[in-house]
């Protein structure tokens, strides 16, 4: 059976118990998908969420390039966005010197969020993954990015994500480098958004599903920041 809660893949010696977050509290870059810009309903709700469970100092968010302004261009290719991902993680460490870096994205920012970690001149102390999109266009696995990564990294997916099948990804965290997280929300898509008759059917609301996943984001960077 696929986990649909907080499973680590990594060091079987470290503690599934959750450390208090340094008195520092963490800084978190956040990300945007490919369709919907920082200003979307889905990305304030969830920057509010991250600030709050994670007691950030601050949750930034930025639009890329090809979608600031108004503008709906397509998105390039992931690559293209990371030098401009880079400037704004840089610009944030040095306004909050000192405090841990939580980089995060929706979608196509996670993957970018991925990408701008493994560059020697970025220290994060964790990674969250929204909704990661595994597969490409043509149905393929992208898995070189996840595989160089050495950072801790959590996942948050829906259970009919169609972008990344579950078993899929758990053979690539298998694989992995660094501490892995999973929480799986049960009949979520790739926006997290659970059907109301999967909802009744357990007994659940979607605010409340959503706040597991939450809350095991918090475990999850409060482990990796005492960690280091």
């Amino acid at each position: 059976m696929l986990p649909h809660e907080d499973k680590d893949y990594a060091d079987e010696k470290s503690s599934s118990l959750p450390l208090a977050l340094e008195e520092t509290s963490p800084v978190v870059v956040f990300a945007h998908g490919a369709g919907a810009p920082s200003s979307s309903e889905w990305m304030i709700r969830w920057k509010k969420m991250l600030g709050k469970a994670l007691n950030a100092a601050e949750v930034v968010t930025f639009d890329y390039p090809y979608i600031s302004g108004g503008r709906r261009k397509a998105p390039p290719k992931a690559e293209r966005l990371v030098e401009f991902h880079s400037d704004i993680v840089k610009k944030t460490v040095a306004k909050y010197p000192g405090h841990p870096l939580i980089l995060a994205g929706k979608s196509m920012g996670s993957r970018v969020s991925c990408m701008v970690a493994c560059n020697e001149d970025i220290c994060a102390s964790a990674i969250v993954c929204l909704g990661y999109p595994l597969k490409g266009m043509n149905g393929a696995v992208r898995d070189e990015t996840l595989l160089g990564v050495t950072v801790p990294t959590m996942f948050v997916q829906g259970s009919k994500d169609t972008l990344c099948p579950l078993e899929k990804l758990e053979a690539v965290c298998k694989k992995m480098k660094s501490l892995i997280g999973l929480h799986v929300i049960d009949g979520g898509d790739h926006s997290f958004k659970i059907a109301k008759k999967h909802l009744q059917t357990k007994g659940s609301t979607q605010d409340e599903a959503e706040n597991l996943a939450v809350q095991a984001i918090a475990a999850f960077v409060s482990r990796s920041i005492g960690a280091k």
